[in-house]
């Protein structure tokens, strides 16, 4: 099959079809719904995440091409079932963004990052009204998103209806004193672990919280963090190397001074 002659969303388009042609398609293609779909799609948004955070564009373009043949997958299923088609996915995706860009294809005056994003809530809110949406701030949220993503959106949609305080000193205050309820949950002398993993939790929300106030994404604070720790712990397992030495035949202090003068190399 050549697709020399088609555009590249074109020929995408027209291998997928060829890969469920019930005739000759791909076995495991074939076998595919949407739901089987679902881990393959979040493995490859993780892939391109991880490939932009690296900075490498070949490998940002091949990752995003398999996220791209995911959507491509779902719209093919869909188009099998006459529900919709990728095209008519395309069309209410730049239909959907230019109604809530009315700064930008509208008459709307908003210029500031805060008005644009308040701006977009409201149109965002006024959506979920006109679907008969439920009562709830919180409509709309799936609960298999990731727990750091949940976070904040739960975090965002309270605020967009007031419950936020209003400037970044309490919520660090509120991290001082769920840290001190971890620490008292853990001083007991009989420990309940479901306790100290509600209070554990209670310090990640609250500094997802913290990271919303700061502006900052708290999943690619924490990705970079990963990236940063596992460069360095590796940039070690080198140096112990050289030497004919592994990491579990040294002491925690000695590690720590690996790891000190690994820091000052970066």
């Amino acid at each position: 099959m050549s697709t020399s002659n088609f555009s590249g969303t074109h020929a995408l388009l027209k291998v997928m079809e060829r890969l469920r042609d019930p005739n000759g398609g791909c076995p495991w293609d074939l076998k595919q719904t949407m739901a089987s779909l679902i881990p393959y799609t979040i493995e490859e948004a993780y892939e391109v995440a991880a490939a932009i955070t690296e900075g490498k564009p070949d490998e940002i373009k091949d990752e995003l091409g398999d996220l791209l043949f995911q959507v491509v997958f779902y719209g093919q299923l869909a188009a099998e079932q006459q529900q919709f088609t990728f095209d008519q996915i395309a069309q209410h995706t730049a239909d959907k963004l230019i109604r809530r860009h009315p700064h930008v294809f509208g008459s709307s005056t908003t210029q500031t990052d805060e008005e644009i994003k308040a701006q977009w809530e409201q149109i965002k809110a006024e959506e979920r009204a006109e679907k008969d949406a439920s009562d709830s701030v919180f409509h709309g949220i799936p609960n298999s998103l990731p727990s750091i993503l949940m976070a904040q959106k739960l975090q965002k949609r309270a605020a967009n209806v007031g419950f936020d305080w209003p400037n970044i000193a309490p919520v660090i205050a509120k991290i001082h004193e769920e840290i001190a309820e971890v620490e008292e949950e853990l001083a007991k002398s009989e420990r309940d672990q479901a306790a100290l993993e509600a209070e554990i939790g209670d310090v990640l929300f609250a500094v997802v919280n913290l990271a919303r106030h700061a502006q900052v994404n708290p999943e690619h604070a924490l990705r970079r963090t990963n990236v940063k720790f596992k460069q360095r712990f590796q940039a070690i397992e080198k140096r112990l190397a050289e030497n004919d030495q592994q990491p579990e035949q040294l002491s925690l202090d000695e590690l720590e001074a690996h790891w000190q003068a690994v820091k000052v190399e970066d």
